[in-house]
């Protein structure tokens, strides 16, 4: 029996998502916001999961920007090891899943204990295809774009030879496509300098709901929102292109 293509949804091949609102969640429950990473954790394995089983090849998720070093110092002392925790408990799960690891930032500012875990889960996974996910740390999207133009110098580029594929191929990111679709849990509509240069063209989507509370349901009504969108990057709507008379 063949398919109607036309009644399948698209699926993006790329999501990004900013994760955001453990630390209210847990507020809210009169825990300490450290309970509230520890759920969003959590979250994220299940969510990994769910947009795997739904085609997507690519997830992104912004786990520390290099401005959440402002944030109390028991805060981010904690979240250091929370990532230590989950690199050792998860790490087996994840690989046996077929999920391929990669983390994304500037590891010059993080320890060389935290940086040895990184590596082994890169390691550990990098055969793995069934979904690729990108755990952005320590990263913020003027940083992408400020140490590729670096990397473009260092390796002696002229300034005319220094376009926006010199430049793309120098990102954080260059190993995947663009993000098609954008998520932000929590509640605000901002983009909070993540993936500025690869956002260009994505679909934003935002939500009220915290991120310990973002499951598979949740998953769909944005896979939903995405298939409703009508993408035309910067072009017309294809029936406006079909000149009038033909």
């Amino acid at each position: 029996m063949s398919t109607d293509r036309s009644a399948v949804r698209p699926v993006p091949r790329h999501v990004a998502i900013v994760m955001d609102g453990n630390g209210r969640w847990a507020s809210q429950r009169f825990m300490p916001r450290f309970v509230g990473h520890e759920r969003g954790m959590e979250t994220l394995l299940r969510v990994i999961d769910a947009f795997a089983e739904r085609g997507v090849e690519y997830l992104t998720v912004f786990a520390f920007s290099s401005e959440n070093w402002k944030r109390p110092e028991e805060e981010v002392s904690g979240i250091m090891g929370l990532v230590l925790v989950g690199v050792s408990k998860y790490l087996r799960k994840l690989a046996t899943e077929g999920v391929r690891i990669r983390v994304v930032g500037d590891r010059s500012g993080v320890s060389p204990r935290l940086q040895a875990a990184w590596d082994e889960a890169e390691r550990a996974t990098a055969a793995n295809t069934r979904i690729h996910l990108s755990v952005a740390f320590n990263y913020g999207g003027r940083w992408d774009i400020v140490q590729a133009c670096r990397r473009a110098m260092a390796e002696g580029l002229a300034p005319e030879e220094i376009d926006e594929a010199a430049l793309a191929a120098r990102m954080a990111l260059a190993f995947a496509p663009d993000p098609d679709l954008f998520i932000r849990t929590g509640g605000e509509m901002r983009v909070s300098n993540f993936l500025l240069w690869q956002t260009a063209y994505a679909e934003l989507y935002f939500t009220d709901c915290l991120w310990p509370d973002f499951d598979a349901g949740e998953v769909d009504a944005a896979l939903a929102a995405y298939a409703r969108r009508d993408r035309r990057f910067g072009g017309v709507r294809a029936i406006e292109a079909v000149p009038q008379g033909t």
